[in-house]
């Protein structure tokens, strides 16, 4: 009578992380992080966030106290990248990341088949069928709802277009731009794919935050005369821009 194994199933996932690149001088870009926070104390929350140490000079001294420097600060980091293999005390935040994933599908682990028996040699051998055509990923998102508070809606392989309002307290992510068509009450992060072409268009501007490729401003930030106003966020260089729309 033959033993039958428990079935595993492993499932890959992806998922939407921010991304902090700690620069030199670290005293002055921890007083930026805290200046960040205190505008926008809820930015970080629920939040992946991967360190990425690359741009830090090989010679930096206690990387690892940088590291618990920002934990102490509310931040869930996940993962560190570009860590130099001189640096120590790293190993509580695991091994360093292979990089950005990929959308998982399911991995069904399974018993390895029985050898098949020799085939019979052939006149000619087949030629192989072209594989099937993958599906084309979607460019676009489209709500036809509001975005709740509490609510986090990210698609970072295009634009996100809503057609009803996004409340206090949500979030909408897009590599992409992002179209509100009612009042923008939330945050909205656009461009996160490196897109510094993306825009953050809406009806009514009162957002807790927008931000475009790295680049951001907080309700206090804003120019006045666009709050509550059909209003377009967009990148002059390194600059934010919030202008009516025409």
């Amino acid at each position: 009578m033959t033993e039958t194994r428990p079935f595993i199933r492993l499932r890959g996932r992806s998922i939407m992380a921010l991304v902090l690149t700690p620069e030199a001088p670290l005293p002055g870009w921890l007083a930026s992080l805290d200046a960040q926070i205190e505008r926008a104390p809820n930015f970080f929350d629920g939040r992946p966030v991967i360190v990425d140490l690359g741009t830090l000079p090989r010679e930096t001294a206690d990387v690892a106290g940088l590291m618990h420097a920002i934990v102490s600060r509310g931040i869930h980091i996940i993962g560190t990248e570009g860590a130099h293999a001189s640096w120590t005390g790293l190993e509580a935040w695991g091994r360093p990341l292979p990089g950005a994933g990929k959308p998982g599908k399911p991995i069904e682990v399974a018993e390895p088949a029985p050898a098949p028996a020799p085939a019979p040699r052939a006149a000619a051998a087949p030629q192989p069928a072209p594989p099937p055509q993958a599906a084309a990923e979607p460019a676009s998102l489209l709500l036809d709802h509001s975005v709740r508070s509490g609510q986090s809606i990210a698609f970072e392989h295009g634009d996100i277009t809503i057609l009803g309002s996004v409340a206090s307290g949500a979030e909408v992510v897009a590599g992409g731009s992002i179209h509100v068509y009612g009042a923008l009450r939330g945050r909205a992060i656009a461009g996160l794919s490196g897109n510094a072409g993306a825009r953050i268009f809406c009806s009514k501007l009162h957002a807790e935050l927008v931000a475009i490729d790295g680049v951001y401003q907080t309700a206090e930030d804003m120019p006045a005369e666009r709050i509550g106003m059909p209003s377009c966020a967009w990148l002059d260089g390194d600059l934010m821009r919030i202008t009516p729309i025409d």
